[in-house]
């Protein structure tokens, strides 16, 4: 389920995602009722105003048996059986005007965070690994993508074989097939020792590049992981990867699956913390 859905997985779904938990509560308030804002989803097909506000929502029709809500980043988007009046489905919309309008305002937020972390494609450009800063170097003196730094003293370096002419999409797509590898490394490495702790076995690991979730499981054991997770330091991978992993013991968020959970990552509500605070990198 999407981060932001207002109602719950319907019954007989096999598959969890990190974010179907009861979301952390957030300090953005909802916009006051004494400014009027207007929050537009870029492909908006429906408009109408929660306590004062309009709301440009995308509707689309679906073979569902609920009203379901998401508000990520484009916005507003409501998915609906056919059956359903237009009139039903707004009224359902004002009813959760409130958890709408503070979701809305996160997002906004977040969309901020994402573009003032976006990353130049150049030369001695920064980028996140592991918790750390790792400087670009266009080498073309080197095969492929090669990182750098064995001095702790010194911030590692990864050197890119590509001229120094190359074009932002051409760093971008050399440093981002490096970073999808090094993700991949890294989480069968922690998985492989986290399963083990857990009683569980992992069918198959993915990598997954969803715009509303960390990490995903599902009951015949596979499990997906977003790529973008190799940005964050060890024990925020480790957090994800147990989160998941606990999934295939528990497939629900009920108080046994977070003891599984807190077995192996005792702190796990600041690894979390930090997943809700800090921007992810926008690589596009």
């Amino acid at each position: 389920m999407p981060r932001d859905a207002a109602h719950p997985i319907q019954p007989g779904a096999v598959q969890l995602s990190l974010f179907d938990a009861a979301p952390v509560a957030s300090a953005a308030p909802a916009p006051p009722r004494h400014e009027v804002t207007r929050w537009e989803h870029r492909r908006a097909n429906r408009e109408l105003s929660i306590d004062g506000h309009r709301v440009a929502y995308e509707l689309r029709r679906a073979r569902r048996r609920s009203i379901g809500f998401i508000v990520g980043l484009e916005g507003l988007s409501v998915s609906a059986p056919r059956w359903v009046t237009v009139s039903d489905i707004e009224l359902a919309l004002r009813e959760r005007g409130s958890w709408i309008l503070r979701k809305l305002g996160e997002q906004r937020e977040r969309r901020a965070r994402l573009d003032s972390a976006r990353i130049e494609w150049r030369h001695g450009a920064q980028v996140p690994f592991l918790g750390r800063s790792i400087s670009l170097v266009l080498d073309p003196m080197v095969v492929g993508t090669v990182l750098r730094g064995d001095d702790p003293a010194d911030a590692p370096r990864l050197h890119v074989g590509l001229p120094h002419h190359a074009t932002p999409g051409q760093i971008r797509d050399a440093v981002q097939g490096w970073l999808q590898r090094q993700a991949r490394r890294v989480f069968e490495e922690r998985c492989a020792q986290l399963a083990p702790r857990l009683g569980v076995q992992v069918r198959r690991l993915g990598l997954s590049s969803a715009a509303t979730r960390w990490g995903s499981a599902n009951a015949n054991g596979s499990i997906r992981l977003h790529w973008r997770l190799i940005h964050f330091a060890l024990p925020v991978i480790d957090y994800v990867a147990a989160h998941e992993l606990a999934h295939l013991r528990e497939m629900n968020h009920s108080a046994a699956f977070w003891d599984v959970v807190r077995s192996v990552v005792p702190d796990y509500q600041h690894a979390r913390k930090l997943l809700d605070d800090e921007p992810l990198p926008a690589l596009d």
